[in-house]
């Protein structure tokens, strides 16, 4: 893959061609090394016999590193199929920025919670059942809460529960939402200051952070739904709990989603794809580049 008018590592992207962070990836690729290749995931396959994983005119086994920018549009239990083809080629020798496992562990917000509060993490009350019953008297218990899918990005497919039902209508809601989502995941709704942050983390290095700013028409701060990025400047107990919460899984990059609440800073997720938007747009700091500089020195250290 390399050319000879460039002695640096190959590196492809995998990601979502045509997306901005995609390719703002790719272009920061190929201003340090001459090379870009973004692949999607649907377009490879794997051949476990002759021990490559391949395109129509490439071959991934055959590269320096791999930086995974994203593995599907919106997270479902295919995700993992398409990190399980990942790891392979890992297993071949390439180097994979983020690691298979470390993205594997992340995918699925169940698995992601039980690691984080498994370390003491502070997060939002969870139960996660497949009783409608006992969803029930969690949600009465929480007065407010929220459900969550455990496949799912940016509050697609969430259902926030009002504290007016009936225990009749809430249970009808439930079964509406198991038809969907199996294992219920009930977390607690907790009171936002109008925002809530994003700290970046590049080879567990605390850059930065960003607000995700709410527009007031929706419960949730996300941008799919109107919210904005501003920059924040957190407490030293913030930035200590992301640190801690990124450092459990051993991440080149990602992001840490908190809140600051009257409770103290509470986590909600740990990213496997962190976003390069709100450092862009909310501190003015271009991370694309940064994050192959970082994977070229890990390269030339290997």
């Amino acid at each position: 893959m390399t050319t000879q008018s460039s002695p640096s590592p190959s590196i492809a992207i995998i990601g979502i061609p045509g997306k901005w962070s995609t390719e703002t990836l790719a272009d920061a690729v190929a201003a340090r090394t001459g090379e870009r290749v973004v692949v999607a995931m649907n377009e490879l396959h794997l051949d476990l016999e002759r021990g490559r994983l391949v395109t129509a005119d490439l071959d991934l086994s055959q590269v320096d590193a791999i930086i995974v920018k994203k593995a599907c549009q919106t997270y479902s239990a295919n995700t993992i199929n398409r990190l399980e083809m990942l790891r392979a080629v890992e297993n071949m020798g390439v180097r994979l920025f983020n690691g298979s496992s470390a993205i594997l562990s992340l995918i699925n917000r169940l698995s992601c919670t039980v690691a984080l509060r498994s370390h003491n993490i502070p997060m939002p009350p969870t139960v996660i059942t497949e009783s409608i019953t006992t969803a029930t008297a969690a949600i009465q218990e929480y007065g407010s809460a929220i459900l969550k899918p455990l496949f799912s990005t940016k509050a697609r497919g969430m259902v926030i529960t009002d504290p007016g039902w009936s225990k009749e209508q809430l249970q009808d809601e439930l079964a509406e939402f198991q038809k969907a989502n199996q294992m219920l995941y009930i977390q607690k709704r907790i009171e936002l200051p109008g925002q809530d942050l994003g700290l970046i983390f590049l080879g567990g290095e605390y850059i930065g952070t960003y607000a995700r700013v709410g527009s007031g028409d929706s419960w949730n701060t996300t941008i799919l739904s109107g919210g904005k990025y501003g920059a924040a400047t957190p407490s030293a107990e913030v930035i200590e709990v992301a640190r801690r919460a990124q450092a459990i899984f051993n991440l080149d990059y990602t992001t840490v989603d908190v809140a600051e609440t009257r409770d103290g800073p509470m986590v909600f997720e740990v990213s496997a794809f962190g976003g390069f938007r709100g450092a862009l747009e909310g501190l003015n700091i271009d991370i694309a580049p940064r994050y192959v500089d970082y994977v070229l020195n890990k390269m030339e250290k290997r």
